[in-house]
């Protein structure tokens, strides 16, 4: 724990948008900063058209909220700013007050490396209004880009049946603290490895790596090339194969790796990074065995993803693993998870709890009031479906959940018959953290078995069949409610 803090020397605090801290004034000066309020962060649609999402940032999260403090520079920043008449925008007292801060929401989590679907809290922050409006943005900016890319990776890894998978992604990034991220999130997802230096000596992934088509340039020809990276790395050399002739790349190759076996060193593999790597792969594979270097590895790049992968397979590629880059740190074909963070609950004057909804024109828009768990259903260990709940009703022992978007859905459950467990687990009580970070191999790990215990169908790349995801009745019933009173009142 404290990788943001080591990276970053000041305070992250103002990591947010500036409406986050103008709404924060206006709560501070109407009397409503320590209301207690409800918010749940979540997504509206699974990304790449696909059946699921990984969970992924939490530990980024608890990082950010242990060190959550306006520090001397963050409030003389603030001093500065001005309205539009050129005074300040922000009082001194409010300023100070935002200095005295201590964190004190209650925060509940999904762990990392959980199936998370449409609409489920995979965080819900209780807590002073004030101070779970101004963590919105840093939640969101850690939870969208590390869900995405680990999603990202387990479909990678999915469709590269068993072959390892390496992500070469660093320089393709979005920044180098984007990089970082990619690099934790796709390991989280099922990669061996990463090129990513930076990343195996802060997270303790695996570093791989191969050389550039420039070192191949920087000699003569292409033979003497693998001759002198031999000699430099003789117990981890891997040959880029492709820059002039693949054909005559992997004959350079060969000769080099019987030169190393004389000296009882092994070619660990040969790198295809261009060109048709189904034909190319098969060729290798051919000259390779023929040549008696069975055990050296081929290894394919050149902006690849699970459609390729997938592709590459039925193609019967010979190939022992992958290096993919851009399409999977860049999350290429869907550059944004769109998850919201949305008030669904705050206590009203007298205590009580008030359910809070927000309208739109697009059903799918109206977020769900109330404050929220998350109850998946196991049979023999597979799951079944998850159930959105309303901790202040609860449920019934057989409950019927309701598709959000579609009440005709429905689907009876009957619990007696059935395993299950709450996913949202407690991470602050109160500003206090109570959470055991699991280890990234324990996370990494939980991705491995969640896709093991999912029908092969939501797995799908095309057309997955649709996981069961609904609101209990009560709650389904209680959403209606509150859409159809705040519709009347404004008709």
């Amino acid at each position: 724990m404290g990788i943001l803090k080591d990276l970053y020397q000041p305070s992250l605090t103002l990591l947010t948008d500036l409406y986050q801290i103008t709404m924060a004034y206006a709560y501070w000066k109407s009397g409503m900063a320590d209301r207690e309020a409800v918010f749940h962060l979540f997504f509206r649609k699974k990304p790449f058209k696909g059946g699921y999402a990984i969970s992924c940032g939490l530990e980024l999260v608890i990082d950010y909220l242990l060190n959550f403090k306006f520090d001397a520079s963050d409030l003389n920043y603030l001093r500065t700013l001005e309205g539009s008449d050129k005074e300040p925008l922000f009082s001194e007292e409010f300023v100070r007050y935002l200095g005295d801060i201590r964190f004190e929401c209650s925060i509940d989590a999904i762990p990392e490396g959980k199936f998370v679907f449409e609409n489920e809290p995979i965080i819900r922050v209780k807590g002073p209004l004030l101070q779970a409006q101004l963590i919105e943005t840093a939640l969101l900016n850690i939870i969208n880009y590390q869900t995405l890319v680990a999603t990202k990776s387990a479909r990678i890894c999915q469709a590269a049946g068993g072959a390892p998978v390496m992500e070469f992604g660093l320089r393709r990034a979005q920044g180098f603290d984007g990089g970082l991220a990619a690099s934790r999130a796709a390991y989280i997802g099922g990669c061996a490895a990463t090129s990513n230096v930076l990343a195996g000596k802060l997270f303790g992934i695996p570093v791989r790596g191969t050389h550039a088509h420039s070192w191949v340039m920087s000699f003569g020809n292409e033979l003497e090339a693998f001759r002198e990276y031999a000699k430099a790395m003789e117990n981890n050399c891997t040959l880029l194969v492709d820059t002039y002739d693949t054909r005559q790349g992997i004959l350079n190759a060969i000769e080099v790796g019987k030169t190393l076996e004389s000296c009882g060193k092994k070619l660990l593999g040969v790198r295809i990074d261009s060109g048709d790597l189904a034909y190319l792969s098969q060729m290798a594979r051919e000259m390779l065995d023929a040549a008696g270097l069975k055990e050296t590895q081929i290894i394919a790049s050149n902006d690849l993803d699970e459609y390729i992968l997938e592709s590459l397979h039925e193609q019967d590629a010979k190939l022992d693993a992958l290096g993919v880059g851009t399409k999977l740190v860049t999350a290429y074909d869907q550059p944004a998870l769109g998850g919201v963070y949305k008030l669904s609950a705050l206590k009203n004057s007298t205590g009580e709890w008030e359910s809070k909804l927000k309208l739109s024109e697009q059903s799918i828009k109206i977020n769900i009031p109330g404050i929220q768990q998350v109850k998946r259903f196991y049979k023999d260990g597979q799951f079944v479906a998850d159930m959105i709940y309303d901790t202040e009703l609860g449920h019934a022992q057989k409950p019927t959940i309701v598709d959000p978007n579609d009440q005709t859905r429905l689907k009876r459950i009957n619990i007696d018959k059935l395993e299950f467990e709450n996913l949202l687990v407690p991470i602050f009580e109160n500003g206090k953290s109570v959470y055991e970070l699991p280890s990234l191999e324990e996370i990494r790990n939980t991705v491995h078995s969640e896709m093991k215990r999912i029908h092969s169908g939501i797995k799908r790349f095309v057309n997955p069949h649709a996981y069961v995801v609904g609101l209990e009745q009560n709650l389904y019933e209680k959403r209606l409610r509150i859409i159809l009173e705040q519709r009347k009142l404004i008709s």
